[in-house]
């Protein structure tokens, strides 16, 4: 699926599918995020991304139980470089229930990247989820009102800084994606796609230990969200 948005400046933007062979592009837009973007995003130091990372964040995402989408905003006439990735992952021991992320790179925040990228993935979230359930950062405040946003939600603190946050999504409208696309993908700079990463010591819905590692891997709610 290909998407066109603009973005709240006017900027021409597509939103389309995180691909396998973005891996590198996720590495390398990792190492382009400031100190300050990486402690804003994630509740534990991660300095690099490891292998185990990566294969969750790029090779397990499947369009079935982990959506990943990314969107490309207009930098020179018909050269679209990646800013931004949003993504949603099942649960796998409560089938109905996933997290969720967003993040926009530092020089694009502030032009409704996010609420456009999170709008996109909730109509085209795993099939079956009625229910969003996610840490946020206790001063991010912003994300738990694009959360809020959302549909009915929850907002627990967990004791560490974070709240644990519950929305309800079965009002929100689901699509299978846009009925036409267009006949080529837009022309994108060989820029950097921002990954998605945050490990956290707190599960929410039990899981096993393999799938709990795998959850470690989530990423935290961009706080730039307007």
């Amino acid at each position: 699926m290909f998407e066109q948005v603009k973005l709240k400046d006017g900027t021409a933007a597509w939103i389309s599918p995180l691909m396998r062979d973005d891996r590198d592009l996720l590495a390398a837009g990792f190492e382009e995020l400031s100190a300050e973007t990486k402690r804003q995003r994630f509740l534990a130091p991660v300095k690099h991304l490891s292998e185990a990372m990566l294969h969750h964040l790029v090779d397990d995402v499947d369009g079935i139980n982990h959506v990943a989408l990314v969107l490309s905003a207009e930098t020179s006439p018909d050269v679209f470089d990646p800013v931004a990735i949003a993504r949603m992952v099942r649960y796998p021991d409560v089938t109905d229930t996933a997290d969720v992320a967003v993040t926009v790179k530092d020089s694009w925040q502030g032009r409704g990247i996010a609420t456009a990228l999170l709008a996109a993935l909730v109509r085209h979230r795993p099939e079956g989820v009625t229910r969003l359930v996610t840490e946020v950062a206790g001063t991010n405040a912003a994300s738990l009102a694009m959360l809020r946003r959302l549909g009915p939600t929850k907002v627990e603190p967990n004791g560490h800084g974070a709240y644990d946050v519950e929305v309800n999504l079965d009002a929100a409208r689901q699509t299978p994606g846009p009925t036409s696309e267009p006949t080529t993908e837009p022309a994108r700079e060989q820029g950097s796609r921002v990954p998605l990463v945050r490990p956290s010591e707190h599960a929410r819905p039990k899981v096993d230990r393999q799938s709990h590692h795998m959850l470690q891997t989530r990423d935290l709610v961009c706080p730039w969200l307007n």
